[in-house]
């Protein structure tokens, strides 16, 4: 499975790319380094219908990097939420694919994001009611790391501790670059799984393009009881492109057509 699933993943980067890039631009960098971990929730381990995007039954996810939004709507699409050919329609006047997710245009998005640091709060907001309706539903949260600069993050993990929210498993895309910058240098955050493990959580750690690791991350994170759980993932800006890869000036951004033509060959040869 951990095999089937990194062909997903190749297939939901070299997918997402090249939606990007018929759109005009946008942003490149921080939906590649996401591929893996979309994979894994999507085609192995939350529990979702695609017919049925708003059972009650269901997992929740929230992508709480909207701006990771092309990549989401690429892994909705190949796990048959919809059509792959709409996403031809990616930030086009009226779509149902904005540059940043929106739960009101389309069936399948749990939260609307794009101003950083809210998603934790959402999760938090949601992992209660669970509770209260005695519910075994989990609600995983992808955060990026330049959002751990946001202190409504932290006042969200202390409420998660607080309250001993065990259906919240949190993964942060750590790849150390943001859209001004390396992260360390913006605004060092680091060490953050020492930080969270002190603000109560159950960390792990992961290789975010390995999809055995994340496996085994997430199935130690459902294990955990007492505590929500968050799993720090390595990962790379911009990855499988070589000349995005760990640069921060491919936050967001355009294409030339012979760049085009080079990443399209990168990701066919790594993806």
């Amino acid at each position: 499975m951990p095999e089937e699933l990194q062909k997903i993943a190749k297939k939901i980067r070299i997918t997402t790319f090249t939606a990007i890039s018929e759109a005009g631009g946008g942003h490149f960098g921080g939906s590649l380094s996401i591929a893996e971990i979309l994979s894994v929730l999507y085609f192995k381990v939350m529990r979702i219908d695609p017919d049925k995007p708003e059972d009650e039954n269901r997992d929740h996810f929230i992508l709480s990097k909207g701006h990771g939004g092309p990549a989401l709507y690429t892994a909705m699409a190949l796990r048959g939420y919809f059509p792959v050919s709409e996403l031809k329609d990616l930030d086009k006047p009226l779509t149902r694919f904005p540059k940043h997710i929106d739960r009101l245009k389309l069936k399948g998005i749990e939260a609307s994001t794009g101003p950083l640091g809210q998603g934790l709060s959402i999760a938090c907001g949601m992992a209660i009611s669970l509770k209260q309706l005695s519910r075994d539903n989990y609600v995983y949260i992808l955060l990026g790391d330049g959002e751990c600069d946001s202190g409504q993050v932290w006042e969200a993990a202390m409420t998660a501790a607080k309250y001993n929210l065990d259906n919240i498993i949190a993964i942060i895309d750590r790849n150390n670059c943001q859209i001004d910058g390396n992260c360390d240098e913006v605004m060092p955050t680091a060490p953050l799984a020492e930080k969270f493990s002190s603000f109560g959580w159950n960390v792990l750690q992961a290789n975010g393009h390995d999809t055995t690791s994340l496996l085994t991350a997430l199935d130690t994170a459902k294990r955990t009881k007492g505590k929500p759980s968050v799993i720090v993932a390595a990962t790379v800006k911009g990855y499988g492109v070589s000349f995005m890869e760990n640069r921060y000036e491919w936050h967001s951004g355009k294409i030339s057509p012979e760049q085009y033509k080079i990443a399209l060959a990168d990701l066919e040869e790594k993806g």
